[in-house]
């Protein structure tokens, strides 16, 4: 079944530090916030996701780590997203054979979505929808048109991702997008509870 929970949070760089974002983002009932620091040093990002890990624990919001599994094994994360270089999805099953661990997979195309309804993950990534400035290895572009259609023709959760902000999340969701990713949009804020809710308040009246 198709989860349909809206803002998905990834805190990368946050311009009011990652626990503020994190707890924002838990008092604002946000259900996924993950946790991507490409370039920093391991124990920097051990701290911070230990950090987080204890903002999360025991609330509706779920932590996940980006492509560090053992990062996610040694802070007991909810969950890892693997990106289409990272990890096997399969291995790293294996390796955090836990029950309830919850793991996403990033596509790129609707060719690689309908590949990874065979390894069936807990949600995919689909994207970028935007031109994006938070990564530069990113994909093609796909436009709104596209990642609605791999979106309804996959049977998995889905959440649309890249250079989503709250000026064009309106036309994301009349596309028929339930589940949408930002970073720069409450990451750039100096006050993300107030950007996670006029997220949140925009999803509400396309509902």
């Amino acid at each position: 079944m198709k989860e349909q929970f809206g803002l998905y949070l990834i805190l990368t760089d946050p311009a009011a530090g990652y626990e503020t974002c994190a707890q924002a983002a838990v008092d604002c009932g946000v259900r996924y916030v993950q946790l991507r620091m490409k370039k920093s040093p391991r124990e920097h990002i051990l701290k911070t996701a230990a950090r987080i890990r204890e903002i999360t624990r025991n609330t509706d919001t779920r932590f996940i780590i980006n492509d560090d599994l053992d990062i996610a094994i040694e802070t007991d994360a909810d969950g890892i997203h693997l990106g289409q270089d990272d990890l096997n999805l399969t291995t790293a099953r294996k390796k955090w054979n836990r029950p309830g661990k919850i793991y996403g997979l990033s596509t790129h195309s609707f060719e690689q979505a309908k590949q990874a309804e065979r390894l069936s993950p807990d949600y995919i990534g689909i994207g970028p929808v935007f031109p994006t400035q938070t990564k530069t290895d990113t994909a093609p572009v796909l436009g709104i048109a596209e990642t609605a259609r791999i979106a309804a023709s996959v049977n998995l959760t889905s959440v649309a991702i890249g250079g989503i902000t709250a000026g064009n999340l309106p036309d994301l969701l009349r596309a028929g997008i339930t589940n949408f990713c930002t970073v720069s949009a409450v990451a750039n804020s100096p006050d993300p509870a107030a950007s996670i809710r006029q997220l949140q308040e925009i999803r509400k009246a396309h509902i």
